[in-house]
């Protein structure tokens, strides 16, 4: 983002600099396997065992890397209204004022941008700004390269991982708590007192 790009958004959208703002992504988790580069003896082959199964699920994480939270909720597909229930969850649960997620075709969907949640879009192409991807890189290194018996298995793997992450506030902040982001939020508006 350009200079004062994510400040400016974020400001452009009502939040202040005590908002709880999370940044959120989709990941695609599924049994058709991948290889992952690993330690072995010297001088014997390494041979990974590999799933070919085309079956999927989706899994919805939004996280804040200043209070170190991660939410999460699984979901049959990318599409809106897939989603929308774990958004509106967010929501009324009141754990979060904004939102800050790429511009997919469905995060644009009019159910979702009628949810009274202030809604921030990343530039296209551009997962190296968004902590959620981080978070997804550590799922990632824990479940590639291994062989599940079936989908739920390897999403209650991911359920357990989530969970204890959730547990640890101080390594989500590390994982998430970028700097930039950091920066950015403090330089928004204090919030306005009520006057009564």
């Amino acid at each position: 983002m350009e200079e004062r790009g994510l400040a400016s958004s974020l400001d452009a959208v009502g939040l202040t600099r005590v908002s709880r703002i999370g940044f959120a992504d989709e990941l695609r988790l599924g049994l058709r396997g991948t290889t992952r580069r690993v330690w072995g003896r010297r001088g014997i082959k390494v041979r990974q065992r590999l799933q070919l199964k085309y079956e999927w699920r989706y899994l919805f994480a939004a996280v804040d890397g200043q209070t170190g939270r991660v939410w999460w909720g699984w979901a049959p597909s990318m599409k809106a209204e897939a989603l929308w229930p774990l958004v509106a969850g967010l929501q009324e649960l009141a754990v979060l004022e904004g939102l800050v997620w790429d511009n997919a075709p469905s995060h644009r969907d009019a159910d979702l941008t009628d949810l009274d949640l202030a809604l921030v879009g990343l530039p296209s192409s551009s997962p190296e700004l968004n902590p959620a991807e981080r978070l997804f890189e550590e799922i990632r290194r824990r479940v590639e390269g291994r062989v599940y018996a079936t989908l739920d298995d390897k999403a209650a793997d991911v359920q357990a991982f989530l969970e204890a992450l959730d547990a640890d506030p101080v390594r989500v902040r590390r994982l998430s708590g970028w700097d930039w982001i950091n920066a950015a939020i403090a330089t928004l508006p204090a919030p306005m007192a009520n006057a009564a």
